[in-house]
């Protein structure tokens, strides 16, 4: 079946070319963690480089030991033998509804790989909407009337999956609300598959995190890697944690990645585990990491905000999710496509529509990624991480400030066109 690129990837290449052609560009529309890699890990790396043999499928067991620890500190028992290790995060999501098989549920809005994943199986991704203010998990009531109408229909259903906190919406749902979406997937027997990616980058460390292996152990699969809290996205390293009673899914995902991936490269392997076992180096610049984002992208939720876009306060990453219905007439622009594009071409503003994230085209709704804000430079890059004040620095003021004259010439220009029509 035909594939078209990632929308994400689509979108950061139309920057580049405008770039690259000497036009100004305000990079809103990637989720790179967009910071220099610790030089710790780049040792690690270094040390590891000689190994070159293929490894077991599942991964090193120092690596699966390192994760095992990592979950543990994080209130959840887990076994290395439960683990599979691959190139990344999202081929292990991939890998693991292959080997599950069936429809998929995903919430709406969602990360725009899992409505893709699905269709490359052969199959239609079942959308349910999450709760206002709640992305990445589903409505339980919707939930179970979307399964029952599709197994009412006679199609299998097998997993649903969530993200916590969310990519789109950089928000993270409730306890509540994911205690009953666990009550209702064991009710239908579903598989739960929880993208923790952004679970080191919750703003509040405090905040009581809902994984839903607290409320459904026996069925939830957990997947992490290092590419969002230690912007490691060019290592292609992740892991999945499955549960003891689906211990024969773990062994179906290790024979889906020994026909894929074989094996996930050593010398990153023996780097993840250092990262895994967590030294107070790698700590100390998670904590940095977070502490940024949070500034920058609050800074710019204000500037949204203030232009009369409605958005969720963020909670986690470095993702806006503002919605433009209420300048609808104003903008003169009918969809979300039409919006970005609006943005890209008059403006050099890349951003991603939401219906890229499975929103229907005429919801104004577009996701905003703020962590390509942080500098040109390594150099600039590492200042804005220790920096008291980031939003302070030229290079990012510049930026914030860029999106205020952008927001407002949209919005007033629109305005200038909408009173000159009434006018007339």
């Amino acid at each position: 079946m035909p594939v078209a690129i990632s929308a994400t990837l689509a979108a950061n290449e139309a920057l580049d070319h405008r770039r690259r052609a000497g036009l100004p560009v305000l990079p809103l529309a990637f989720g790179e963690a967009g910071l220099p890699v610790l030089p710790a890990l780049e040792r690690q790396l270094s040390i590891a480089a000689g190994r070159g043999a293929y490894g077991p499928v599942a991964g090193s067991a120092d690596l699966r030991e390192a994760a095992a620890g990592y979950w543990c500190r994080r209130g959840l028992p887990a076994d290395p033998g439960l683990i599979v290790a691959g190139p990344g995060s999202k081929p292990l999501l991939y890998g693991l509804l292959l080997a599950m098989g069936g429809g998929v549920v995903v919430p709406r809005p969602s990360w725009v790989s899992y409505a893709a994943q699905t269709r490359l199986m052969g199959a239609e991704p079942i959308f349910v909407p999450t709760p206002p203010g709640e992305g990445g998990v589903p409505d339980p009531e919707a939930l179970r009337e979307a399964v029952t109408r599709e197994r009412t229909a006679g199609h299998d259903v097998s997993c649903i999956v969530v993200t916590l906190p969310d990519n789109p919406t950089g928000t993270l749902a409730r306890p509540e609300t994911v205690r009953r979406v666990c009550e209702v997937a064991r009710e239908l027997d579903l598989i739960i598959v929880a993208d923790q990616i952004y679970r080191d980058l919750v703003f509040d460390q405090n905040a009581d995190f809902p994984c839903p292996s607290r409320y459904a152990p026996e069925r939830t699969v957990i997947t992490t890697a290092l590419s969002k809290h230690l912007a490691l996205g060019g290592w292609r390293i992740g892991v999945a944690l499955l549960p003891e009673a689906l211990g024969g899914l773990r062994d179906q995902l290790a024979g889906v990645a020994s026909e894929i991936w074989s094996s996930t490269s050593g010398p990153t392997q023996q780097a993840a585990a250092y990262a895994f076992a967590e030294p107070p180096e790698i700590n100390e610049r998670v904590a940095a990491s977070r502490r940024l984002h949070e500034t920058v992208v609050r800074a710019m939720a204000e500037r949204f905000t203030a232009s009369g876009a409605h958005l969720p306060e963020p909670q986690g990453g470095f993702y806006l999710y503002p919605d433009f219905d209420d300048l609808r007439d104003r903008l003169g622009v009918r969809t979300s496509p039409e919006l970005a594009a609006l943005l890209l071409d008059r403006y050099g503003v890349g951003v991603l529509p939401g219906s890229a994230f499975g929103e229907p085209p005429e919801a104004l709704r577009l996701r905003v990624a703020t962590s390509l804000l942080y500098g040109e430079t390594d150099e600039q890059r590492l200042t804005a991480l220790t920096a008291a004040d980031p939003c302070g620095l030229p290079w990012i003021a510049a930026a914030l400030d860029r999106a205020t004259e952008v927001l407002t010439d949209l919005t007033a220009g629109a305005a200038r066109k909408e009173r000159v029509g009434v006018t007339a």
